[in-house]
């Protein structure tokens, strides 16, 4: 979601490019029965290192507003120019994934109407507004309102025929209000990860991203930002830890205490590739990779989608046959790795295949952007 700017800060599209190469990694396993667990969700309460990779993305998604903001503003633009280019852009994230979840069959009836784009346009729109009109102090006031208000919502109302403070996957308030505008059109068919009311806490883990993105570009020395991220880091994780203990971390809920545990590991780890890359310039052979993913995330991300789509339905051996992606994991991996190893390496495999076509794109000049 950023532009080239003088002095880009290279990490950034280096932690971009690593979610993203996260993301395929752990969406393109060769058999979802033969998941290693680090690789796969949490089941409900807890977390996987599968389940940072999303509010990674929307975090990173923060903090690059204050560098594309401040250059175009510094053009001339004025905030409702911005944000009208703001609005436009969450309605193709919207489209994109709405259009990935349509074709081919295009069953608007009964299609799943959340999802993982849409998530990003809704909070990128909501978060982009509030930093455009806001000051620091008013986010600092909004992410508490939105994490302190979310869990009052959650555990002092009840849904209908719960009991107030019901965290199971049915009997929890998002998952009723969701029920109640999308019907069976969700993810579990009860409950969606992605729903209506988890979206407000998503918007608090955009907007801690924007203090980040303001660190990086208040000209203090490179060692004094790194303290400064990795210190934010920890004290988040802690507080993450502490309100585990009342509202337990959860992605499917995005509760308060994964935002605030998920934001913090995510700058601690963005702390230590940004001292790595950018105050130190250890940029050897394994950033470029990463980079080259950051880049081009958006069309990755859609197209590396379409094509695990594409295997799964054509069939090998005609219409009763076995999909194509199930053929190749029993026939390339598989076969010498096993049932576990296999899996892992079929999804490797989709890594490497799409970095070469990044990296394709990459050295010619092409970055694809919305």
């Amino acid at each position: 979601m950023t532009e080239p700017t003088a002095g880009r800060v290279v990490s950034l599209d280096a932690f971009r490019g690593l979610t993203i190469a996260a993301m395929i990694l752990v969406n393109n396993p060769g058999s979802w029965s033969h998941v290693y667990a680090p690789l796969a969700h949490a089941a409900w309460h807890g977390w996987t290192p599968t389940d940072l990779i999303f509010p990674y993305f929307l975090f990173i998604v923060g903090v690059a507003m204050p560098f594309s903001f401040a250059r175009r503003l510094a053009e001339g633009a004025g905030r409702g120019l911005l944000f009208r280019h703001v609005v436009r852009r969450s309605l193709i994230l919207i489209g994109l994934g709405l259009a990935m979840r349509a074709i081919p069959d295009f069953d608007f009836a009964d299609m799943r109407l959340y999802g993982v784009l849409q998530r990003i346009g809704l909070v990128y729109c909501a978060a982009a507004a509030i930093y455009l009109w806001g000051s620091s102090r008013v986010r600092w006031a909004v992410v508490a309102g939105l994490l302190l208000g979310y869990w009052g919502i959650m555990t002092l109302v009840p849904a209908p025929g719960s009991a107030a403070g019901d965290l199971t996957p049915d009997g929890n308030l998002a998952a009723w209000l969701d029920r109640l505008v999308m019907g069976d059109r969700l993810w579990q068919g009860t409950w969606d990860p992605e729903g209506l009311l988890s979206t407000l806490p998503a918007i608090a883990t955009c907007l801690l991203g924007t203090f980040c993105g303001e660190w990086l570009r208040s000209g203090r020395s490179g060692g004094e930002i790194s303290r400064r991220i990795w210190l934010a880091g920890a004290v988040l994780v802690v507080l993450g830890l502490l309100w585990d203990l009342a509202f337990p971390i959860n992605k499917n809920l995005w509760t308060s205490s994964y935002v605030l545990f998920t934001a913090g590991t995510a700058l601690l780890l963005f702390g230590a590739m940004y001292w790595a890359i950018d105050v130190k310039r250890l940029r050897g052979a394994w950033v470029t990779p990463l980079v080259v993913y950051g880049m081009n995330s958006i069309a990755v991300f859609v197209a590396s989608g379409m094509f695990a789509k594409t295997l799964a339905r054509i069939r090998v051996g005609g219409g009763d046959g076995v999909p194509l992606s199930g053929w190749l994991y029993e026939e390339a991996f598989r076969s010498w790795a096993g049932d576990y190893g296999g899996s892992l390496a079929f999804a490797l495999a989709q890594v490497g295949f799409w970095l070469v076509l990044m990296w394709i794109l990459h050295r010619r000049g092409i970055h694809i952007r919305i």
